[in-house]
């Protein structure tokens, strides 16, 4: 049995999707903006309400260590850019993506950005594939809508061991003890 280019992208995602939904079932709100060190990016809440990410536009040496509140603010913003190309929509820019301010309203604003790709991903055939991607490589031929597919699940894989890894650390770092009958002490 072989399986399209479409089916097996769709089965990386679905898999790290399911490791994604282990680490957000068990997030806490006081977890999103914990720092884990001196040196941390994080979102930050202005006059007017909304929260906006600590940013460079070149990466600092060193680099700071991402809250978890900015890991998600960043799957949001470069999910959503990758969405509106695979869409054929202009893509928004990273200043007009903004995280939701709180723990409950982020996993709901993540899970809504998987259900708007899921969709479009399921809509796609070879053909479709095999078209030019416009993100993140700006118009190179040599990479096509399944390169850039691809290339979102791995990061999407990326930034949840990131939240899963700064999780583990708070929980440490809390001293909280689980008792063996605690589903966090199955990991």
């Amino acid at each position: 049995m072989s399986a399209s280019r479409r089916e097996l992208l769709r089965g990386q995602f679905d898999l790290t999707w399911a490791l994604f939904e282990y680490h957000l079932e068990r997030l806490r709100p006081e977890d999103f903006l914990w720092e884990p060190g001196p040196l941390c990016w994080t979102v930050r809440q202005t006059a007017d309400g909304t929260w906006v990410p600590d940013w460079a536009e070149t990466e600092p040496d060193p680099v700071p260590v991402p809250t978890i509140a900015w890991v998600s603010w960043h799957i949001g913003w470069w999910w959503s850019v990758a969405t509106d190309h695979l869409r054929g929509h202009p893509p928004r820019e990273r200043t007009a993506v903004t995280w939701p301010g709180d723990g409950e309203s982020t996993i709901t604003w993540l899970r809504d950005l998987r259900t708007d790709w899921l969709a479009a991903l399921d809509s796609l055939d070879d053909t479709a594939l095999d078209a030019t991607a416009p993100f993140p490589w700006p118009n190179d031929p040599q990479y096509t809508l399944a390169h850039m597919i691809g290339w979102a699940n791995a990061e999407l894989m990326k930034n949840v061991a990131e939240i899963g890894q700064l999780r583990l650390l708070r929980t440490a770092a809390k001293g909280t003890e689980m008792s063996p009958s605690d589903p966090r002490s199955t990991m």
